[in-house]
This record gives structure tokens, sequence and C-alpha cells, in this order.
């Protein structure tokens, strides 16, 4: 489970209300001026996955045994999706059957339309028809064959290459754990349809807004600074000190900002969460130094702290209204159930590293039911003022770094998690990260603007499945 979320437990918490991550403080109680969030999965809140999930076999097949025994192929795999459940919460499976001919999969070509993509589990030989007409339906597919299910493995390769095998993925493996991993870029591709992002921006980029809400289905809208600033008022002082309670205690140490900062951004970070609620939307950004600052009426506090406390809710608060960090933020829960750390790099060739540095870190970085990291809250370092967790990151896992630019190209590259510097350069959070690769390929690479976000564990397989499926291309900076 080292890159799945525990669905179940996230969801079961998340029901009971709001979570706060802070620490050894545990789930915070529903928040009164917030209402409470509940998601079905992280980065989603409307509906479950809905899979299909075919067993493919053949009556007739003589390998890996005459009178393979179907019924209790299937019956074995089930029990391994049980031993999953945690996994599998946010899954369901409204298409859930043994075929073992095309004429059988040719009748599911209606059913097919209502699914988010295709679990086929490839049990004996002679199946290749029925995969082909299933293919024929144009669903995402991913297809899980153990070693001795039969000997179409062979024509796998090939197929991937052809105009039918567009929308086809395989693993062959003999870890049943891995029908989770099956199920990931078909999780992301639903998430993003599902997702809605609400932007505070006086600057929407019209363009792109339509082209993702195209080519993925996410709704991206504006909304205006009124709007923030009165749901920040409507959020009662009783609510907005409890939260204050909670970060402060949960903090290691209060260093530049006052309680009073605390304060209203606790107020803010409530009015955040409320905003998504009643949009039924799970991503808030803001244009932290554009449109935020209006001349006649301003934001009452930095947005720093509210978007740690959304990311830490499995809901995502983007900084500076990067609609691209947004996408690949959603991307990322979607795969891994993780939020991402949005940076501004700088790379140490001496080292083969790069260190990632912004001010706002998020104390759930390996996901809302994980443990928090340790924290301080301190000013955003450019400006002196309001109020952002210093986040202590944890070193030594894995980490992908990646940013989807438009909706055809993403950008990423892998590396161990060597450090979190506690300097005072750059911006307040950091964490260093030795390349998989070179780190002079990387710079030298390096395109499309300074911002990239990066997710604890290595998802770069899961991402390579989920570009095949989305028909984005997928880019390895650092080779």
């Amino acid at each position: 489970m080292s890159q799945e979320l525990k669905r179940r437990e996230f969801m079961q918490v998340t029901a009971a209300g709001t979570v706060a991550g802070l620490g050894a403080l545990g789930p915070a109680a529903p928040a009164s001026g917030a209402g409470t969030t509940t998601l079905v999965s992280p980065g989603c809140r409307r509906s479950k996955v809905k899979v299909a999930r075919v067993f493919l076999g053949s009556s007739h097949g003589l390998w890996p045994k005459p009178k393979l025994d179907l019924d209790e192929e299937v019956r074995s795999y089930k029990a391994a999706f049980d031993g999953m459940k945690e996994e599998m919460a946010d899954v369901e499976f409204p298409i859930d059957q043994l075929v073992t001919s095309r004429q059988q999969a040719e009748s599911l070509r209606g059913a097919l339309k209502n699914v988010d993509g295709i679990l086929l589990i490839h049990l004996n030989i002679e199946i290749m028809s029925t995969l082909l007409e299933i293919l024929s339906a144009g669903k995402p597919t991913m297809l899980f064959a153990t070693p001795y299910s039969g000997h179409e493995w062979a024509s796998f390769g090939t197929l991937l290459k052809e105009e039918r095998g567009a929308n086809f993925d395989c693993m062959l493996t003999s870890d049943r754990k891995q029908l989770a991993a099956a199920v990931r870029p078909l999780r992301a591709l639903h998430h993003l349809r599902e997702a809605k992002i609400l932007n505070l921006t006086t600057r929407l980029p019209l363009k792109y807004v339509g082209e993702v809400r195209e080519k993925f289905g996410t709704e991206i809208k504006q909304i205006d600074l009124p709007r923030v600033v009165d749901a920040y008022h409507a959020v009662p002082d009783a609510a907005a000190k409890a939260e204050t309670a909670r970060w402060l205690e949960g903090a290691s140490q209060l260093v530049e900002p006052s309680k009073e900062d605390v304060f209203k951004s606790c107020k803010l970070a409530l009015a955040f969460e409320k905003l998504l609620q009643e949009e039924n939307a799970t991503v808030m950004t803001v244009d932290c130094y554009g449109s935020m600052w209006d001349k006649t009426i301003k934001l009452p506090a930095y947005p720093c702290l509210g978007f740690a406390r959304l990311n830490d809710l499995g809901l995502g608060g983007i900084c500076e209204s990067d609609l691209r960090c947004a996408m690949t933020h959603i991307l990322f829960q979607g795969l891994a159930g993780k939020p991402g750390f949005i940076s501004d790099p700088t790379v140490d060739e001496s080292t083969g590293s790069i260190i990632l540095a912004h001010c706002m870190g998020t104390p759930k970085m390996e996901g809302p039911d994980k443990p928090a990291f340790s924290y301080k809250l301190r000013t955003v370092h450019e400006r002196l003022e309001g109020v952002v967790p210093h986040v202590k990151m944890r070193v030594g896992p894995k980490a992908t770094q990646a940013v989807l630019i438009g909706t055809d190209l993403l950008l990423y590259f892998t590396g161990d998690i060597v450090d979190a510097p506690d300097v005072d350069r750059g911006c307040r959070t950091k964490l260093t990260v030795k390349v998989d690769g070179d780190a002079e390929k990387l710079w030298k690479n390096w395109s499309n603007g300074l911002h990239r976000v990066t997710c604890y564990g290595n998802v770069a397989k899961d991402l390579e499945r989920f570009c095949r499926f989305a028909k984005v291309k997928l880019v390895n900076e650092a080779v």
C-alpha cells in the first residue's frame, strides 16, 4: 500500500466531519462556520469510480490446464479484491461478470458506455477475440494477467502500438495487490472529469478553461473578491477561534505572526471550505499577488493557511491561481490519494539534486489519514507578513514532480528526498530531491515556467498509464 491511501478510513473520517490535520490533535469537530466536508475519495466529492470488472476466459482453452475451473478462478480473484477493500472503497463495479465468448462481450456494449473504464482479468488461453470486442467499445481498459494465464501476452506489445489498442494497457504480474494499481489511471480520469476548481481572479484564461473542460471535463469557475470577503465575515468568530487554537496547539512554534494574524487566516480558511461546499467543488485557488489586492476591497488575510488546511482535508488549495498546478494536484490525488506541494525550484548540480521551495507547506503530505509533519507558523518570507505553515518535510521517501502543460503534455521527474533544509534563503518550506537521472539535463530541459507540483512516492508508472489513456505526451525532463 506504498502509494495508495487507505481510502475506506479516509471516507469514514470525512463523513464524520471536518478533519483538521494538525499533528497529534487528531480530527477536529465540524466547524459551525464551515459545514462538513464529505468526500468520496481525496480530490473527489461527487461519486465513486465506476469500473467494469470483466473476467476473460474460454470454455475450450487448454492452457494453463485443461478443464480449468473458471468459476473458482473468479472466486479466487474476488477474494483478493476483498483483501483490498480499503484501496477500493471509492470504486464500484456496475458490471462484474465472467465473459467466455465474443458474443457475451458484444452484449455488454451498451452498459460499457456508463463506466469510467474497464478492468479485464485474464484467466486462460483463447481470449483474444473477446478482448478485441471489448476494446472496440473505446473505453480506457486495463488488463491484468498473471503467469500461466495464457499465451496472448505475446501479442499485447504489438496491440499497444496499434490503433485498436489506443485505449489499452496491461500488467503482467503474479502480485494480485497490483489490481489496485490497475484502477488508479481510471480513478484519475474520473477525478478530473468530476472536478470543479474555484479561482479567485479577475484574469481567467478563457481559452485554457474551455480546452480543459472539453478534454478532461474539469470545470473552472471564476469567483469574485466580494463573495469571498462576505464568506469570511459569515464565519462565526467562535469557529475561527477553535480553528486558531488547533493550529497553535499543533505548531512547534509561533514565530513572526501574531495570534490575531492566525485568527484571521483561520477564519478565511473556514470560508474557503464553505465556498467549496456551496459550489460542490474540491479545489480553491487565489491570484495571491494580483487581483486579491483590489483597490477598494482586500482579502482579509493571506490564503496560505487556508490552502494547507484544504490539502490536509483531501481537497485542494493552490497558490497564485496556477491552474496548471491545480490540474496536476487533482491528478496526484487520483493516482496516489496525496496532495501536491507547489514549489519554486533551484538546482544544485554538485549534488545532483534540486531544492523545491515554497512558503506554504502542507502538514499531511502523505495523505489525509496519515500523521502530520511538524510545522511552525511563519510569515510569507518575501513579504514578511501573513501566516504560512513552515513544514518540516519527511526525508527518505521517493518523490515525483510533475506539471500538466495545456491538455496534451505532462513534464515530470522522480528522485529521493534527501533533505529538508531550514535556511533563511528562498521560501519557508523546502525539500531537497536527489534526481533520478541527470540534474544538468533536468535544468537544460526545463521549460514552461517555474512552478511544478511534487507528490510523495514514485508514481511514474501511474502517470504513464494515465497519459496513455488521456492522450497526453509524457516527458521525463531528467533524461
